[in-house]
């Protein structure tokens, strides 16, 4: 038995066109699961009773359990518990525009990035979409709101569960699914260069974001193993290809790390790598964990960096703190319940 939020739109469609139905239908499916939020098919009023009985059958709608939750003014971070016992997180951010949710795409994450808490805990698995999708509608009934905008950044690495992550970008743009905007919606990646290539062929104008970190290969192997298979002339080539296709600008997504990557030469290093691409980078204050010895950049120093960025004509942005206070950070609520 199938969970039916793993089904795009499409899915369904070819599922009851294969009973012999319309293929309208999934329409009004969708309609019932994601604009009247029911949980029953009994509910889906305006469908036979004997294709109820088929859904009934071939579907379930179970969902996964809310088990802890962590709040700020701003910031509300998420641990849900999956059928199988492992655990996953979100993270929820308020800003004026609206409500920003962060989703993770695996249990655990093998990519092993050394500041990252998720990496310390090995991929388990991949998530199913469903798993993906049901993350945002119990926040919206547990906050009573609707979800702006999504980044696919939280626990695993999105490309290394590629199918179910594609599925889950049809389901939240969907018109009739969650109905986000697909330039509300970016994926972030480590660095899968095959991938990246892949991404530039798929049809919603969802945004891209690279994590980069480190702007030469010797310090960008100490801190991201992938970088090891992938070198950084072959992302930017990856990159380049992928804006000649979409014509999308990428986002190059930089941790602070205090005496690691923010000095000056690292910023004259980033801005030779980066000159003449369309891209922006967003300086990411280091959220610190109680595992890991990497610390954060200072204030002071991180406006500096930026400020060379900027006149070198490298656009930047600073990302707002959120949930220092609540271990928001990727992976860490997680990692005190698996207590590794």
């Amino acid at each position: 038995m199938q969970n039916i939020y793993g089904y795009t739109k499409e899915m369904l469609s070819d599922y009851f066109v294969n009973m012999g139905e319309k293929s309208f239908k999934a329409t009004q499916v969708f309609e019932w699961l994601y604009q009247k939020r029911v949980s029953s098919f009994n509910e889906m009023t305006n469908i036979k009773k004997d294709v109820i009985e088929k859904l009934e059958k071939d579907f379930n709608t179970q969902m996964i359990k809310i088990v802890k939750k962590l709040e700020t003014n701003d910031t509300h971070k998420y641990l849900f518990e999956l059928s199988d016992k492992n655990y996953i997180e979100a993270v929820v951010m308020d800003h004026d525009y609206g409500s920003s949710v962060c989703v993770s795409s695996e249990v655990g994450c093998n990519m092993g990035c050394a500041f990252c808490e998720s990496g310390r805990l090995k991929k388990q698995r991949n998530l199913e979409t469903y798993e993906m999708v049901e993350q945002i509608l119990l926040i919206e009934k547990d906050l009573n709101i609707r979800i702006s905008s999504v980044v696919i950044m939280g626990i695993g690495e999105p490309f290394d569960n590629y199918d179910n992550v594609i599925k889950f970008l049809y389901i939240i743009n969907d018109a009739k699914g969650l109905a986000i905007g697909s330039r509300h919606i970016t994926v972030s990646t480590c660095g899968l260069v095959p991938k990246i290539l892949e991404f530039a062929n798929f049809p919603l104008q969802v945004n891209l974001a690279v994590s980069l970190h480190a702007a030469y290969d010797d310090l960008r192997d100490k801190l991201m193993p992938v970088n090891k298979v992938y070198k950084i002339n072959e992302l930017i080539a990856a990159i380049k290809e992928y804006y000649k296709k979409t014509n999308r600008r990428v986002t190059i997504e930089y941790v602070m790390l205090d005496s690691v990557n923010d000095s000056l030469d690292d910023a004259k290093k980033l801005v030779n790598l980066l000159k003449g691409l369309n891209v922006y980078v967003n300086l990411i204050p280091y959220n610190k964990t109680n595992t890991l010895n990497f610390k954060k950049t200072s204030k002071d120093r991180v406006l500096k960096f930026g400020k060379y960025l900027q006149d070198n004509n490298i656009t930047v942005t600073i990302r707002k703190e959120f949930g220092k206070e609540i271990q928001a950070a990727c992976g860490q609520l997680r990692s005190k319940e698996v207590r590794i």
